[in-house]
């Protein structure tokens, strides 16, 4: 996607806070001196069968990229694809599980827009509010700080399984409360302890987003490979070859500005590829403030840790070890 936009001619506003120069979740766009608009757009084709818990799903994936960026989401509109041979209430149950995840995050869903398509597909257009002063971006952090991570990883591979059948209930069950926890509690925290940068983990996989991060601040990102939180399922189908396509993707795209320690195991590479799904915040803060960040987090997390460093710029721009 970066190389196909980076073909458009540039628009420059200086209200523009955020646009597409930094790859950030979302843009902001100044509207006076104290509040911004925070604009994002997301869907997908189902990972679930269910669609409520798909609807959720989506949902939650898409209010991600205003948190992420430190906002409130306010107001969100429905993007459904949807083929005409399925029963119409297969739609309605979809909308209803967006529905009330915009409504746990206290935004309003505003109505949207339908297309006929082959396969169903459902995702939001949101619009958050933030101070200017206030925007998180994913190019801010600073040498010294600490990288925390606010779900476990290895989603793409538990879905993978799921498509297969291969998953028993209760590993269903833990990655839906993964997919369908808002980030806004995550959100809460990392304002509370005065983050300096901030991106959601999704389609890039841990590794492709503190890439990001590392690039956009011109850091050196140190990645603790015990300490991620990792779904333990996910390592159990990585060794079995339940690996996604963005996986290869995406360890074909950047592998060669990552350095692994030779104790790191492929299944492990495999999870650090990952592509996530709704996943978590990797919030980059000052040291003084981890225990601060990681009090706040107690109650509101699905899993949490302390996943690594920011380094002075090195050879490479991420290190895992």
């Amino acid at each position: 996607m970066a190389q196909v936009l980076c073909q458009l001619p540039k628009t420059y506003d200086e209200n523009l806070i955020v646009g597409i120069e930094t790859s950030d979740d979302a843009a902001v766009y100044k509207i006076n001196e104290d509040t911004a608009i925070i604009q994002t757009v997301d869907f997908f084709t189902p990972v679930v069968d269910d669609p409520y818990t798909f609807g959720q799903i989506a949902a939650t994936n898409s209010l991600s990229d205003v948190y992420a960026m430190g906002g409130e989401p306010k107001l969100a509109m429905n993007i459904i694809c949807f083929p005409t041979c399925l029963p119409p209430q297969i739609m309605a149950d979809i909308l209803k599980g967006g529905y009330d995840k915009v409504n746990e995050a206290k935004a309003i869903l505003i109505g949207g827009h339908t297309v006929e398509d082959d396969e169903p597909k459902y995702g939001l257009s949101v619009s958050g509010f933030i101070h200017p002063d206030k925007v998180l971006t994913n190019c801010n952090a600073k040498v010294g700080d600490k990288l925390i991570l606010t779900k476990p990883i290895g989603i793409g591979i538990i879905n993978t399984a799921i498509k297969a059948q291969m998953v028993d209930e209760e590993t269903y069950n833990k990655a839906v409360k993964i997919m369908t926890t808002l980030n806004k509690y995550a959100k809460d925290a990392m304002l509370k302890a005065d983050a300096n940068s901030c991106t959601d983990i999704t389609g890039f996989g841990l590794l492709g987003h503190a890439l990001e991060m590392a690039e956009g601040s011109n850091v050196t990102i140190k990645l603790y490979s015990e300490k991620i939180p990792v779904l333990s399922q996910a390592l159990e189908y990585a060794k079995m070859g339940l690996v996604p396509g963005g996986a290869y993707s995406n360890m074909s795209f950047i592998g060669d500005k990552v350095s692994f320690d030779n104790r790191i195991t492929q299944e492990m590479k495999d999870i650090l590829y990952d592509p996530q799904t709704s996943g978590g915040l990797l919030i980059s803060v000052d040291a003084n403030k981890v225990e601060l960040l990681m009090k706040e987090l107690e109650g509101n997390a699905t899993q949490y840790g302390i996943v690594g460093e920011v380094l002075e710029k090195q050879q490479k721009y991420i290190i895992v070890e």
